[in-house]
C-alpha cells in the first residue's frame, strides 16, 4: 500500500501526508520513548523529502538522545506525532496517528534493555537490547 498515506494529531490542528512508502513499524521501549508517550512507541517512518505537514508542530530536543534528535509534537494538543535526527533522510511518525487502514504490520521491537518491566513483546517477535541493528533482517517498505 504506498502513499499517499494521511495522519494527524488528537485535536486535528495537525495533519501529514506522506506521498511515498512508509517503513513496518518498529515499537521503541526506549526510556525516552517511554516517557515521552508513556509507554513503548510503535512507529513507521517515511523519507523526509516525502512527508508533507500541516500545523503547528512543536519540536522539542530529546535529552538523552544519541543521535542528537528531536521530537514532534502538536503544539495544541500535545500528541507525540513525530521523531527526528539531524543528517537521517527519514523521519519517524507516531504509527497510531496513522488514518486508517495503514495496511503495515510490527517488524520488532527494539531498546528491550530499557523496557518497562510492565509491557513485555509477544512471544516470537523479534526482539534487539538496543536499536534496530546495521545487520538486521531489511524492514520492508510499503
Amino acid at each position: 500500500m504506498s502513499g499517499p498515506h494521511t495522519g494527524g494529531c488528537l485535536c486535528g490542528a495537525v495533519r501529514y501526508e506522506v506521498r511515498g512508502p512508509l517503513r513496518e513499524i518498529l515499537i521503541c521501549h526506549c526510556v525516552e520513548c517511554r516517557r515521552w508517550a508513556g509507554r513503548a512507541w510503535a512507529a513507521t517512518g517515511a523519507r523526509v523529502d516525502d512527508l508533507v505537514i500541516e500545523g503547528d508542530v512543536a519540536w522539542r530536543a530529546s535529552p538523552e538522545s544519541e543521535y542528537n534528535a528531536d521530537r514532534g509534537n502538536c503544539a495544541q494538543c500535545g500528541s507525540c506525532l513525530f521523531w527526528r535526527s539531524p543528517g537521517f533522510d527519514r523521519v519517524s511518525i507516531g504509527a497510531g496517528t496513522l488514518d486508517e487502514p495503514s495496511g503495515l504490520r510490527v517488524a520488532a521491537h527494539i531498546w528491550l534493555e530499557q523496557g518497562a518491566d510492565w509491557e513485555a513483546p509477544p512471544p516470537g517477535m523479534p526482539t534487539y537490547p538496543r536499536g534496530y541493528p546495521a545487520d538486521g533482517p531489511a524492514l520492508a517498505w510499503h
